[in-house]
């Protein structure tokens, strides 16, 4: 999606032939953006204006994580003059901290491309193994953010609920990274959390060794 340059012969008037400073828009295939919004050609063709929108998104995302990692570079680096950007960016001061605060906890190397900013804000809480298995699980079912959100929800409501007969008890497994792993890919099959997964497997199992004692 690249932009093109467009000026007017009125506003090209640099005396070296070069567009003048400040007079410069631009335009995407079809569409003019500016700041504060985008006209469209009368004409533009469906097929473009359809494949416009992914590459929209894209951007959309982009500039989230964008003004997310700016933030943290600045606190980490400038100390308290950082604040004094912030306010040239004429941006909420508490919406940039809560970008910053997704970005700081999701390095480069564990954001997924084709999951949304706020995907990753859903579960910036959670452990980062609680985190990769939540993302891949939105990822390979193309659930959206409110989605994945109501499944967490589903997920922390079951594990909150009372239990008349639990005895609150821990158990504790020490396994194989490629046996959890294994076991978490299991899981995520059924929509499962790992813990909640893991407790129904042992129910059938032990309903099955002992009907088979009977």
């Amino acid at each position: 999606m690249a932009a093109v340059p467009v000026v007017s012969g009125a506003d090209a008037s640099a005396s070296n032939g070069t567009p003048a400073e400040g007079q410069r828009r631009f335009r995407l295939k079809g569409a003019t953006p500016n700041r504060v919004g985008m006209r469209f050609d009368p004409l533009m063709p469906f097929e473009e204006w359809r494949d416009l929108g992914p590459k929209l998104a894209v951007h959309a995302i982009a500039s989230t994580w964008w003004l997310g990692d700016w933030l943290v570079f600045g606190i980490a680096k400038y100390d308290r003059r950082y604040k004094r950007a912030i306010a040239a960016t004429r941006l909420d001061y508490q919406t940039l901290r809560n970008y910053a605060m997704v970005s700081r906890r999701f390095d480069l190397a564990r954001r997924r491309d084709d999951l949304s900013f706020q995907h990753h804000a859903e579960v910036c809480a959670l452990t980062d193994e609680e985190q990769d298995y939540w993302l891949d699980l939105a990822s390979a079912k193309r659930w959206s953010r409110n989605e994945l959100r109501r499944h967490l929800r589903g997920t922390q409501q079951a594990i909150e609920a009372p239990q008349e007969d639990v005895c609150g008890c821990m158990v504790r497994l020490v396994v194989e990274t490629d046996r959890e792993r294994r076991w978490r890919d299991a899981a995520m099959h059924y929509e499962r959390a790992l813990e909640e997964w893991m407790v129904e497997a042992l129910d059938r199992a032990a309903e099955s060794a002992l009907a088979g004692q009977a």
